[in-house]
């Protein structure tokens, strides 16, 4: 079963080693995890709120299935479960099983003046499912039972999908057939098709398969004016491209049914490499030159030396890790170390001959290769990794993520911003921070940034709230400092929309709005996502703590 107030499947953990411990106390101090609210008061929260919603047979009014509804996976929506302070919450839950049960649901909501939001595995870490304050009652709309793979073509290799299917039972129907979408973020176990691609997902092996938008070749929009049908073409030079309209739209034109994406056979051979490298300077340098030697690598990810460190605390196997550690000294590898692991994809013939052209990129600048051990290890818990913000929890600390892209110039400037930014905001409250980061995905032009923020809980709501806000808020003013983008992967949500200006300008967010004005003139979907709603949409103002 679905935890409801944290991460994944309830019979799933990690523990914390007392060595792991140790070493988040003596970086940042002792945790003391706050006692979490019951589901019970919780749900009598939830009875406190009585629906808005008149009766309809495909809308639920059940407490539970209100409340999950109106959460993602944001350390806000963290803060305000465990501490049960849960602000507004979602009036009503539709489960479409079809296009037309989807359509009418639109359509009543529209008569009865309802905000809809459209969710699909509730994995958002910017506050896409937070109900938005006012008058107007919510509707969440729930496409997780639109999961079916409608049609294979296998010599166009294009496979339709119903937009509500979920990463595991999307491949498992196209690997019965022999093939694979290949697209894998961290959140693969529940994030939908649907919800890649109206937030720019992006897989941890994009650099094979591409990003969503590489695999998005069409499909259909319901609009509250209509449906919007794409096409799929192999290119067209038939004026702007109507895919962008929906590629990272986030639910304001309307509700992505169905996607036809581009999928390939299934490899041949896989393998991952773990890479030690003897600094940040040879690590990025070697990062560069193999994202643009364009081998074909599926994968390329590098941890700054602090990352490196904390991954190997954390991972417990105390002689084996201290094995590794003298053997990396003695080749080179000693303090300030860094860790690069590569994905290998294809036939036989070309991994091998990526893994020896990788390995003298590598060995040009001092990296001392751990063969497949370290990769196996990654591989088999590249999905449980999130996990670890339960394990951090129970023990007092909170943990965010912020993530950029920059051109390859700034890479280093932006990461060491953005570190202090969330040490200088949780240094306000007195406390300290433990930050780290990695290069998530590399391109021939520049790089992905994914900087990690662990620091101590606090004692109450009222103070977790203060700090998460300004650290957030410190990270995303240096994130536009640097000139990178708001999100390379996370989309905007409402915790990112104050920043979207910054990237987008003035006449670039009027277009958005003249867009989501013609496809939504009446507001419906006007949940505060991406775009603030108008001011003919509000009935009152947000405020940025939960009531």
């Amino acid at each position: 079963m679905r935890r409801w107030n944290g991460w994944g499947d309830t019979t799933v953990g990690l523990e914390l080693n007392e060595a792991a411990l140790g070493f988040l106390a003596e970086r940042i101090g002792a945790g003391q995890a706050p006692a979490d609210a019951a589901l019970s008061a919780a749900l009598a929260q939830v009875a406190d709120q009585p629906s808005r919603l008149p009766p309809h047979p495909l809308v639920s009014t059940d407490p539970e299935q209100r409340l999950r509804a109106s959460f993602g996976q944001s350390l806000g929506d963290w803060l305000r479960l465990r501490f049960g302070r849960l602000g507004r919450i979602t009036d009503g839950v539709a489960w479409p099983e079809s296009n037309d049960e989807l359509r009418q649901v639109l359509a009543w909501a529209g008569t009865v003046g309802a905000v809809v939001i459209p969710c699909g595995g509730a994995t958002s870490v910017v506050g896409h499912l937070t109900p938005p304050e006012g008058q107007r009652p919510v509707l969440t709309l729930m496409l997780g039972r639109l999961r079916r793979l409608l049609q294979l073509d296998p010599l166009a290799q294009l496979a339709t999908f119903q937009a509500g299917v979920a990463g595991p039972d999307l491949e498992a129907q196209l690997r019965a057939q022999g093939w694979t979408l290949g697209h894998y973020p961290q959140s693969f176990e529940y994030a939908t098709l649907g919800g890649w691609v109206v937030t720019r997902s992006s897989g941890q092996q994009s650099a094979r398969y591409g990003r969503i938008e590489a695999m998005f070749a069409g499909g259909t929009l319901e609009t509250p004016t209509g449906p919007l049908v794409i096409p799929p073409f192999p290119a067209s030079a038939a004026g702007p491209d109507l895919r962008e309209w929906v590629l990272g739209s986030e639910g304001r034109l309307g509700v992505l049914t169905e996607a036809i994406v581009r999928v390939q056979r299934l490899p041949e051979r896989e393998a991952f490499v773990g890479v030690f490298l003897p600094s940040w300077a040879a690590g990025e340098a070697a990062a560069r030159e193999l994202a643009q030697a364009r081998l074909g690598l599926s994968m390329l990810r590098l941890a700054n030396p602090t990352e490196t460190v904390t991954t190997l605390a954390l991972a417990g196997h105390a002689n084996a890790i201290a094995w590794l550690e003298r053997l990396l000294r003695w080749r080179g590898c000693g303090e300030g170390k860094v860790l690069l692991m590569l994905g290998l994809t294809g036939g036989a013939a070309q991994v091998s001959a990526m893994r020896s052209q990788a390995q003298a990129i590598l060995r040009r600048h001092g990296g001392v290769s751990t063969g497949t051990l370290l990769g196996r290890k990654w591989q088999a818990n590249r999905f449980r990794g999130v996990y670890l913000r339960n394990a951090l929890w129970a023990r007092g600390y909170a943990v965010d993520t912020m993530e950029t892209a920059v051109d390859w110039p700034r890479v280093g400037a932006t990461m060491a911003a953005m570190e202090q930014a969330g040490s200088t905001a949780l240094a306000a409250f007195g406390e300290r921070c433990h930050a780290y980061t990695h290069l998530s995905h590399v391109y021939a032009q520049g790089s992905s940034v994914y900087s990690t923020f662990v620091f101590r809980i606090g004692d109450d709501f009222d103070s977790a709230w203060a700090r998460w806000t300004a650290l957030k808020r410190a990270v995303s003013e240096a994130v536009v400092r640097s000139g990178g983008t708001i999100s390379h992967q996370h989309g905007i949500g409402k915790d990112h929309a104050p920043y979207l200006a910054a990237e987008k300008g003035a006449r670039g967010l009027q277009a958005l709005q003249a867009l989501v004005a013609h496809f939504d003139p009446q507001g419906l979907m006007a949940s505060g996502n991406l775009l603030p709603p108008r001011t003919d949409d509000r009935t009152d103002d947000r405020t940025d703590e939960p009531r």
